[in-house]
């Protein structure tokens, strides 16, 4: 298994109604190529920094997702057909960073200076 973070951008005129389906829809797409989904974050409308699409602002959620390699790729063609959604990027964490999330079992011991 490995650590990944997803951030979804959705079209910020979207209702949070429609918003939520699809973000059950990742969730089952996740869980059907035998992902899990760790947490989910709703970041809320933010205003982007410059017009993406003739749009100013975007709904953000951040998924941290445990899946095995390439099993997120029929989720990342869906991301990239849906009209709901403006921008998606699916990262790999590395697996100290993956680990001090609490994700992949257990905290790795943290260094000490000396």
């Amino acid at each position: 298994m490995r650590a990944y973070e997803l951030m979804v951008i959705f079209d910020g005129e979207l209702d949070e109604s429609t918003v939520a389906g699809v973000i059950n829809q990742v969730t089952a797409q996740v869980e059907s190529a035998d992902g899990k989904i760790a947490k989910t974050e709703k970041w809320g409308r933010r205003r982007f920094a410059y017009e993406i699409n003739h749009k100013t602002e975007g709904f953000y959620v951040v998924f941290e997702i445990e899946a095995e390699p390439g099993a997120l790729d029929t989720v990342e063609r869906n991301l990239r057909l849906a009209d709901e959604v403006v921008r998606h990027k699916n990262i790999r964490l590395p697996d100290a960073e993956a680990h001090r999330r609490g994700l992949l079992g257990a905290p790795a011991p943290a260094v000490e200076a000396g």
